[in-house]
């Protein structure tokens, strides 16, 4: 048997899942920063709150793509959807930060 998911389905299914990571948010008077533990030197997301842009770790969209089986430019718009709901704040542009640009996912710690 098959069935249709719809996207805002799937997006749901995706927010539950980054919902259950207990993902903490950190932050300064630039940027917040979804950190797995308070102690984290990188955050998974981090989001500035001047220029509403979102900073998404190359491992945590290639989690997501893997897991629900899609593409990497689906798990970033979800994700980005994800923050927006969270911080209820907008984001206009998201970036997948690859293992070369970690050094944008530092927080300030």
């Amino acid at each position: 048997m098959k069935y249709i998911i719809t996207e805002s389905q799937i997006d749901n299914v995706i927010f539950k899942y980054l919902n259950n990571q207990d993902f903490i948010v950190v932050g300064d008077s630039v940027s917040l920063f979804f950190v797995n533990s308070e102690n984290d030197e990188y955050a998974q997301i981090r989001y500035d709150e001047n220029d509403e842009w979102c900073f998404i770790s190359y491992k945590l969209v290639n989690e997501i793509s893997s897991f629900f089986s899609l593409r990497e430019s689906n798990s970033k718009k979800v994700i980005g959807k994800w923050v927006e709901n969270n911080l209820k704040m907008k984001v206009t542009n998201i970036f997948f930060v690859t293992e070369d640009m970690v050094s944008s996912l530092r927080t300030p710690n």
